[in-house]
C-alpha cells in the first residue's frame, strides 16, 4: 500500500488538493498522510483544521512553522524552520510520496526535506511563468521532483525545456477545477449566512452587482506593498460598488497590505465592502461564478475565472507571464487604470467557459499515476 503525504498550508492548497484527497481515500490501495501547517492552522489565515475534521477527514500532523512578521527575514527564517519541520514529520510518517503544490515559500523546504531523506516528490503545478518570489521557487522545486503534474501543455513543454525527462510529465489541468466543477455554482446561500457571522462589515447583497477583490503581496516589491494597496482602496472607493473584499495571503509584504485595509476600514468604515480572512472553496466558488468583476491579483483570477468566465481585472506583476484567457484584462497599480478596468469588465459581463487550465477531472488523473508509477531517485538532467 502505498501512502502518499499531502501538505496543505494555506486554505487555497485545501482547495486544490480536495480532489485529489477524495480519490485516495477511494482508492483501497492507497493510504492518505495528510499534515496541516503555517497560515492552514492559524485563525487569521483562515484554520482550515475544523473544516477537515467536520467533514471526517483525519489530520495525522500539525507542524508549526511560520515566524510572525510577514516581512522578507520572517519569510526566510520561516522556510528554514520548515525544513527541520518537514524533516521530522516525514521520518516520522515514513511516506511513499510527497506531494508538493506549486510555488508557495514553504513548499521549497518540503522538497528540500523530501528530496535528502530519499522520498519520492510529486509536483503539481510546475512549468508555469510568474512574477514575485514565486517564479524561482517553482522551478527549484521542478528540479528536485520526481514526478510532474503541470496544469498545461505549455507548462509542461516548459518543464521539459528545464531538462526533465518527459516521461515523468503529466499535463493534468488544474486541481482547484474539479472542487468547482461539482459544485451549485448559483447557490449563494451560504456566503450569505457566512457575512452574518464571520468577517467585518455590513452584509453585501449578492443579488446585486458585486466585486470581489484579492490582493497578496508581492515578495520582489516588498516595500512598495502598502503604495500598491492603496492605489486599489482608492480605486474601489470610486467604484463604490457593493464588494467582498478577502484579506491577503502570508507571503512577506503582507503586514503591509493588512494594514492599509486596516486605516481604510476604521478611517472611512466603507459600508459597501464585507471583509473576510478567507473563504472554503464552497463558499469561493459559487461568490466568485456570480461576481460582476474579480479585482486584484490572485492566481484564481488566471484560473479559476477562466474556467467560469469571470471578468478579471488583474494588477501588477504578480501574475505576469501567466497564461490567461480573454476575461482577464492587465492593468498597473494606478487607481485610475484600475477604476476604468473595472467599469469595462463589468459592462462587458460574463466571458465564455475557458477549458485553458483543464475540465475538473485532474485529481483523478494524479491518483491513478501516483497509484502505479516507478520511481527513480536518481535523477539526471535529460539533455
Amino acid at each position: 500500500m502505498r501512502r502518499i503525504c499531502i501538505i496543505l498550508t494555506t486554505r487555497g492548497n485545501y482547495a486544490k488538493m480536495r480532489s485529489v484527497i477524495d480519490h485516495v481515500l477511494a482508492d483501497s490501495e492507497l493510504e492518505l498522510q495528510l499534515v496541516i501547517g503555517g497560515g492552514a492552522l492559524l485563525h487569521k489565515y483562515g484554520d482550515i483544521a475544523k473544516s477537515l475534521r467536520d467533514q471526517g477527514i483525519d489530520v495525522h500532523r500539525k507542524v508549526h512553522f511560520l515566524i510572525e512578521g510577514e516581512t522578507p527575514i520572517t519569510m526566510a527564517k520561516s522556510a528554514g524552520m520548515a525544513v527541520s519541520e518537514f524533516s521530522t514529520i516525514f521520518d516520522n510518517l515514513n511516506p511513499d510520496i510527497v506531494v508538493v503544490i506549486a510555488d508557495r515559500f514553504e513548499c521549497l523546504p518540503m522538497a528540500m526535506a523530501a528530496a535528502y531523506m530519499n522520498i519520492p516528490i510529486a509536483h503539481v503545478e510546475g512549468g508555469e511563468v510568474s512574477g514575485s518570489i514565486d517564479e524561482s521557487i517553482r522551478h527549484a522545486i521542478t528540479k528536485l521532483a520526481h514526478i510532474h503534474f503541470p496544469a498545461t501543455r505549455e507548462a509542461a513543454h516548459r518543464i521539459k525545456m528545464l531538462g526533465e525527462n518527459p516521461e515523468t510529465i503529466f499535463p493534468v489541468g488544474a486541481t482547484s477545477i474539479d472542487v468547482i466543477a461539482r459544485l451549485d455554482l448559483d447557490n449563494l446561500e451560504g456566503v450569505n449566512a457566512l457575512q452574518t457571522k464571520a468577517g467585518v462589515g455590513p452584509v453585501s447583497d449578492l443579488q446585486k452587482p458585486y466585486l470581489v477583490v484579492i490582493q497578496h503581496p508581492v515578495t520582489t516589491e516588498y516595500a512598495d506593498n502598502l503604495h500598491y494597496i492603496n492605489e486599489t482602496i482608492a480605486a474601489i472607493e470610486r467604484l463604490h460598488m457593493n464588494t467582498i473584499w478577502i484579506w491577503p495571503n502570508m507571503d512577506a509584504g503582507s503586514d503591509l497590505i493588512s494594514k492599509g485595509l486596516r486605516m481604510f476600514r476604521e478611517q472611512k468604515n466603507p459600508q459597501y465592502i464585507h471583509f473576510f480572512k478567507g473563504l472554503p472553496i464552497e463558499h469561493y466558488a459559487p461568490l466568485l461564478k456570480n461576481a460582476a468583476c474579480l479585482v486584484g491579483n490572485s492566481s484564481s483570477g488566471i484560473r479559476e475565472s477562466a474556467y467560469l468566465g469571470v471578468p478579471v481585472v488583474n494588477i501588477g506583476s504578480r501574475q505576469q507571464g501567466r497564461v490567461r484567457g480573454r476575461n482577464v484584462v492587465d492593468v498597473p497599480y494606478d487607481r485610475l487604470e484600475i477604476e476604468k478596468a473595472v467599469y469595462r469588465q463589468v459592462e462587458h459581463g460574463p466571458y465564455p467557459q475557458d477549458p485553458l487550465y483543464g475540465d475538473g477531472s485532474a485529481g483523478k488523473r494524479i491518483v491513478e499515476v501516483l497509484k502505479t508509477f516507478c520511481f527513480t531517485l536518481q535523477k539526471r538532467i535529460s539533455y
